[in-house]
């Protein structure tokens, strides 16, 4: 089995983390805020991104061939991923969710969209941290 290259994932929640704290630190009149918002999701759409593309490497031993893998959209991954109790069915909802979050992104780029976003950020965090974990595991299996 091919082992999972998750350091960049892994860097891209440190820069994350590091702009959601300095976000926080920062008056919502300084331009910073606006600087460290802005950084905030586009890291976030990276990191949404890049998720769906490490996981169907998890779960392409799951798959007869890797072209089934390569066929799944992007919920579908998550789906599959509570099925073979890789995640929990509450987590892999909350991907579903980030996921309607970032296609608004597309569509919406307006200042209640990008704090919409912010709010929900401490618990992407949280379960960016846990596809890591998966990544690990599977990686030591």
């Amino acid at each position: 089995m091919n082992k999972i290259d998750s350091s960049y994932l892994q860097r891209c929640i440190s820069t994350l983390e590091m702009s959601l704290e300095f976000l926080n630190q920062t008056d919502k009149q300084d331009i910073k805020y606006d600087m460290y918002r802005s950084a905030c999701v586009k890291e976030f759409e990276i990191i949404l991104e890049m998720t769906g593309k490490l996981l169907k490497k998890v779960l392409k031993p799951y798959f007869h061939t890797s072209k089934e893998v390569d066929k799944l959209y992007f919920k579908d991954i998550f789906r599959h991923c509570a099925l073979y109790s890789l995640m929990s069915t509450a987590e892999a909802e909350n991907w579903m969710k980030y996921r309607d979050n970032r296609n608004t992104i597309a569509h919406d780029y307006g200042i209640g969209f990008a704090e919409e976003t912010l709010s929900i950020l401490p618990q992407f965090i949280k379960d960016a941290n846990k596809i890591l974990e998966i990544i690990e595991n599977h990686n030591n299996a």
